[in-house]
């Protein structure tokens, strides 16, 4: 058994939504937490836990971030953590594989399919064993618990309910 953990310094984790249903508004958690384990090479049946700090999402925006933060979206201060626990890891082909799991927001528990392309492995500077991955996914944030709403005058739809999800991810194999 091989256990990996995120690099956070080569590693984001970031998310779009649509504003005003014209544009997209791009954010990120800058503190987060990682692990995987496998024996097979090719990660097929690695079991991945995820968690990131609601306090530490940045939209570019400190008055939009302390909305996110509030009862209004994450209610940050009951539930500090989302979390994601892995069911399976299914290789579909090349470097193409399929992650499926739980995903916990504001106490909420939903299963998740995301799509992973593996980058490959390769050995840094320092000698460690490195392997790439690109994320990406969406989900339904009122699905979550995140059912803040508004419309404007005209009436439209300020924030949407989807949420597009991509992770670049670098995974650190330990001694």
């Amino acid at each position: 058994m091989s256990t990996y953990k995120i690099d956070p310094m080569h590693s984001e984790i970031t998310f779009k939504v649509k504003h005003l249903m014209i544009t997209n508004v791009t954010g990120s958690f800058q503190q987060f937490d990682a692990t995987m384990e496998a024996t097979a090479e090719d990660f097929s049946d690695a079991k991945i836990s995820f968690e990131a700090d609601i306090n530490s999402i940045s939209t570019g925006n400190e008055q939009r971030d302390t909305h996110l933060k509030s009862d209004d979206f994450f209610s940050a201060e009951q539930f500090p953590k989302l979390s994601f626990t892995s069911t399976s890891f299914t290789h579909k082909g090349g470097s193409d594989y399929v992650l499926n799991g739980d995903l916990t927001i504001k106490g909420n528990t939903k299963p998740v399919s995301l799509n992973v392309e593996f980058g490959g492995r390769m050995t840094d500077f320092y000698g460690q064993d490195k392997a790439g991955f690109e994320i990406s996914g969406k989900i339904n944030r009122s699905e979550f618990g995140l059912t803040w709403s508004a419309v404007t005058e005209a009436g439209g739809v300020v924030v949407s309910d989807e949420i597009k999800l991509n992770l670049a991810v670098q995974m650190v194999k330990q001694a």
